[in-house]
C-alpha cells in the first residue's frame, strides 16, 4: 500500500527513528573545518600520527593533542549539517561533542563527501567518523566500530503519482537512484539486482540532487530513510512518498582506524555513560522528537 510521505513520516516516528547515510562519494572533495569546544584543550596542538595509530596508541595522541578530529558530511540534516552560523550542527555533531567532552578533549569537525571521509580516515586525516557510517562485515575489515548508536531503516521512495513501484521487485526495467559509495549502493548491486533482475542504478554525490531527479522524473525511485530526507522534502516541496515496509535495517557506529582498542573502549564507555545518565536520550529527542531506538 502506498503511503503519503508526511503520513509515513509520522507513523514511522511512533515506531522508531530510521537513519541511513545517503551521501556522495568522490575522489574530489571540497572540505571545510569547524571546531567545537566541549572542554578546554589539555595541551599542545600536536596531531595523532599514523605510527601512533598503528601501535594502538591513538587515544594517547588525541589526549596529548587535546583534540579529536571528527569527519562527517556536513550536508545531511538533521544528522550533520552547517547551521546559519556556519557551525557543524545536528544529531551526529551533538553525539561527537559529548564523546569528546567525556574524553576530556576538544572536537575538530572536518566535513567532506562520504567516500572522502573513509579514505581520509585510513590516511590519518581524521581520528574518527561520526557520520551515520553503517557497520558492515566488509567495512570491519578495514576499520573498527564503536557499539551501534542508532538503528537505520531504509524505504523505497517514489513520486506521489507513481503507481507502478510498490516494492523492490518492481525495480526491474526502472532507473533507481542511490548514494555513491554508500551501503545502500552495495545493497542494490549485491542483493536487489541479482534478485529482481535488470534495472539501471544512478549514483549521486548528494541527497538533494537525487531527490530533485526523483521529483522531476529523471529516476523512477530511490531508497533512503524518510527521517533523513524529511527536511529536504519539506523545504523543497518535493512530491514524493514511501511505499511498502522498510526493506532493511542497518546499524551505524563511530568508525576509527584498525588496531586502536583503547580509543574504541573509551568511545564505547562514553556512549554507555551518555545512555546511563540520560544525555543520549536528550540528544535523540532534541533532533527526532522520539525516544532512542537502540
Amino acid at each position: 500500500m502506498s503511503i503519503s510521505f508526511k503520513s509515513s513520516f509520522k507513523s514511522l516516528a511512533l515506531l522508531s527513528v530510521s537513519l541511513v547515510a545517503l551521501a556522495g562519494c568522490s575522489g574530489k572533495s571540497n572540505e571545510s573545518q569547524t571546531s567545537a569546544t566541549p572542554t578546554p584543550a589539555t595541551s599542545s596542538s600536536a596531531t595523532p600520527t599514523a605510527s601512533a595509530s598503528a601501535s594502538g596508541d591513538l587515544l594517547a595522541s588525541i589526549t596529548k593533542a587535546g583534540k579529536i578530529k571528527i569527519g562527517l558530511m556536513g550536508t545531511y540534516a538533521p544528522y550533520n549539517f552547517l547551521n546559519d552560523k556556519h557551525e557543524v550542527d545536528g544529531f551526529d555533531a551533538d553525539v561527537a561533542k559529548q564523546v569528546a567532552q567525556r574524553l576530556g578533549v576538544q572536537v575538530d569537525f572536518i566535513t567532506g563527501e562520504f567516500s572522502g571521509l573513509i579514505e581520509g580516515l585510513q590516511a590519518g586525516k581524521y581520528d574518527a567518523l561520526v557520520s551515520q557510517v553503517t557497520i558492515t562485515d566488509d567495512r570491519k575489515k578495514t576499520m573498527d566500530f564503536s557499539t551501534p548508536y542508532i538503528k537505520n531503516s531504509v524505504n523505497v521512495i517514489v513520486k506521489n503519482d507513481n503507481t507502478t513501484i510498490k516494492a523492490i521487485e518492481d525495480f526491474k526495467g526502472k532507473k533507481v537512484g542511490v548514494g555513491l559509495g554508500t551501503n545502500d549502493e552495495t545493497y542494490l548491486r549485491e542483493v536487489v539486482l541479482p534478485k529482481v533482475g535488470n534495472f539501471n542504478i544512478a549514483t549521486y554525490n548528494d541527497v538533494i540532487t537525487s531527490l530533485t531527479d526523483l521529483n522531476v522524473g529523471r529516476i523512477d525511485a530511490t531508497i533512503n530513510n524518510v527521517f533523513a530526507i524529511q527536511p529536504l522534502v519539506e523545504k523543497n516541496n518535493f512530491k514524493i512518498k514511501t511505499v511498502g515496509p522498510a526493506i532493511k535495517d542497518d546499524y551505524a557506529g563511530i568508525a576509527v582506524r584498525k588496531n586502536n582498542p583503547q580509543l574504541i573502549e573509551a568511545i564505547n564507555k562514553a556512549l554507555a555513560d551518555m545512555k546511563t545518565d540520560g544525555t543520549f536520550k536528550e540528544i535523540f529527542q532534541k533532533w527526532f522528537k522520539v525516544d532512542p531506538n537502540i
